[in-house]
C-alpha cells in the first residue's frame, strides 16, 4: 500500500509510548535549548499541567524534554500523540511539526500495525501461528508449522551487548537445569519481518523476556519496540513477564518505564555470586 493510499491516522488513539527513541531525541534537540523567540520545553510542561516548582526541578535535568514526556505519560492515562501535536500547534512550533511529521507518522503506523492488528485477528489456538509468515520462523520449528518452537525467555538486547548474551547462554542453557533462550540473531531464520516475528515470539512463544539494559540499549529502536510491546501484554507487571538485567555501569538514566520492576544487577560485586542462580530461578517460574 502506497503512502498516498494509506488511511489517515487518528493520533488521539495512539498513546505516547508509540514514539520511539529517535523521535524523542529529535524532539529534545528542538525543545531543550532555551529560546527567547520560540516556545521551548517549558511551554509544553505548563500545558501538561506541571507546577512552577516541578518545572524548576526539571530544568536541572540533562534532557528536560524527555523527562517531562515520561512524567506526563505516567500522570496522564490518556497522554496521546494527538495531544502532544495539539500542544505543539498551540505554542506555534510549526517547525517541529513539519520536520518530524514523517517520522512521527511512521512510528504511529508501526504501533497501530504491530499492536492492534494481531488483537483483531480471531485466534482459535494461541499456540498456533496466525499467518503463513509466522510458520517456520525459528531454527527448531517444524517446517509445516505443526509444532512451533517454544522458549523460556526472549532475550532483548542490542548488538554491542552480545558478549554478555553469550555469557548468559553459557550460564543458563548449559547448566544442570538448562533453560531455553530465544536469541534473535541465533534462533530466528532470515528473510522474515523483524517486528512481526519479534511480536509473535514475545507474545506466543516465550514465557518471559529478559531485557539487557545498557546505554546502547537506550538508543535502539528495536529494543524500544520489543520492551513496550512486552509491557503492553502485562500491564502493571502482573504476570512477571519482564526481567530487566544490568550488567555494567551506565552513564545514562535507567529507563523510567522499567523502574517499577525488580532488577537483576550484575554491577554489584556482592551480588554476582548468586546473580545467575537468581535469574535462572525467575525464568523457571511457571
Amino acid at each position: 500500500m502506497s503512502a498516498a493510499s494509506e488511511k489517515p491516522i487518528d493520533f488521539d488513539r495512539v498513546p505516547l509510548v508509540a514514539l520511539n527513541v529517535t523521535v524523542r531525541k529529535n524532539l529534545a534537540l528542538y525543545l531543550n535549548p532555551r529560546n527567547a523567540v520560540a516556545a521551548d520545553w517549558q511551554s509544553l510542561a505548563e500545558m501538561m499541567g506541571f507546577s512552577y516548582l516541578e518545572i524548576q526541578n526539571y530544568e536541572r535535568q540533562e534532557n528536560p524534554t524527555e523527562k517531562i514526556l515520561e512524567a506526563w505519560k505516567g500522570r496522564c492515562p490518556d497522554a496521546t500523540v494527538g495531544k502532544l501535536l495539539s500542544m505543539l500547534r498551540k505554542v506555534e512550533r510549526h517547525d517541529v511539526l513539519l520536520d518530524l511529521k514523517i517520522t512521527i507518522e511512521e512510528n504511529c503506523r508501526r504501533y497501530l500495525r504491530e499492536l492492534e492488528a494481531p488483537v483483531q485477528v480471531p485466534v482459535v489456538d494461541s499456540c498456533q501461528p496466525r499467518t503463513e509468515e509466522r510458520k517456520g520462523i525459528t531454527m527448531g520449528d517444524d517446517p509445516l508449522g505443526n509444532m512451533p518452537e517454544l522458549f523460556d525467555a526472549f532475550i532483548c538486547y542490542c548488538q554491542s551487548d552480545i558478549e554478555f548474551v553469550h555469557e548468559m547462554i553459557k550460564q543458563l542453557e548449559q547448566s544442570d537445569r538448562p533453560l531455553k533462550l530465544c536469541v534473535f540473531d541465533r534462533d530466528v531464520l532470515p528473510g522474515t519481518s523483524v517486528c512481526t516475528i519479534a511480536s509473535e515470539l514475545i507474545e506466543k512463544r516465550c514465557k518471559r523476556m529478559v531485557v539487557v539494559i545498557s546505554d546502547d540499549y537506550l538508543e535502539s529502536d528495536d529494543c524500544d519496540f520489543q520492551t513496550k510491546f512486552a509491557l503492553s501484554l502485562c500491564p502493571g507487571a502482573r504476570t512477571k513477564r519482564l526481567i530487566p538485567v544490568v550488567y555494567k555501569p551506565m552513564k545514562k538514566p535507567f529507563p523510567s518505564i522499567l523502574r517499577f520492576l525488580t532488577i537483576c544487577d550484575y554491577t554489584k560485586p556482592f551480588a554476582q555470586g548468586w546473580f545467575w542462580k537468581r535469574l535462572a530461578a525467575a525464568l523457571s517460574q511457571p
